[in-house]
């Protein structure tokens, strides 16, 4: 019931008057209330999107993960702590950072292969503030599929994401609790063998495997 200008007008107010280093996350609020509009007028102008991918050429690609990843990936028990953790939360509060929500789809879709939809679908299940065209529009992102997209051959690192994203570890230790004793670099860059801790899955995929596999399904198209 609020009012997109609304908001945008209280924030540009609300900008002025801060100081330059807090100016700049106004701004960027404001950035995401744009991408809110333009996945809008996607969904409006395109409402195929929900059914299919935004772009033609990835209509029909071919998604081979199976409903097993799916399943430990939504449980938050990849064996990749930065996706694990962003699950956990989302299960428990319906909520999720945005970066955090990236780094779980691009990892859905790049890693595991699994169809975009899938977790669309779940997404939108689960998060307390879901709302369709945003939901498709950041999903067919992550994938490579939509208006805008990132290149399909973008593939987000997790550990590397970790590193830039959570150095100190803190919001993986809040939401993974097998892993709390365990120093930050010890999530930013997969165990030599087995899992991290006792207790906690091995990673389920080689991410520069995956990587690899998932390129080639995007260039046979």
């Amino acid at each position: 019931l609020l009012s997109i200008r609304e908001v945008v007008a209280r924030c540009r107010n609300r900008a002025a008057e801060l100081p330059a280093g807090l100016r700049a996350s106004a701004v960027k609020f404001l950035s995401e209330l744009i991408w809110r509009e333009f996945f809008f007028q996607i969904l409006w102008h395109f409402p195929e999107v929900l059914d299919r991918e935004f772009q033609a050429p990835f209509r029909g690609l071919r998604w081979p993960g199976t409903e097993a990843d799916f399943a430990r990936w939504a449980a938050g028990e990849t064996g990749f702590p930065i996706v694990d953790a962003a699950m956990r939360q989302l299960d428990a509060t319906g909520c999720l950072p945005n970066r955090a929500r990236m780094i779980a789809a691009m990892f859905l879709t790049k890693d595991l292969l699994v169809d975009w939809r899938r977790g669309e679908r779940y997404f939108l299940q689960q998060l307390t503030d879901g709302e369709v065209a945003s939901n498709n529009g950041g999903w067919q992102w992550c994938a490579g599929t939509g208006a805008d997209a990132a290149p399909y051959f973008r593939i987000q690192n997790p550990w590397i994401q970790t590193a830039r994203f959570d150095p100190d570890g803190e919001f993986i230790r809040g939401w993974v609790p097998e892993l709390r004793h365990l120093p930050a670099r010890a999530f930013t860059k997969p165990p030599k063998s087995g899992s991290l801790a006792p207790g906690y899955p091995a990673p389920i995929v080689d991410h520069a495997q995956e990587r690899l596999l998932a390129l080639r399904q995007f260039r046979q198209r």
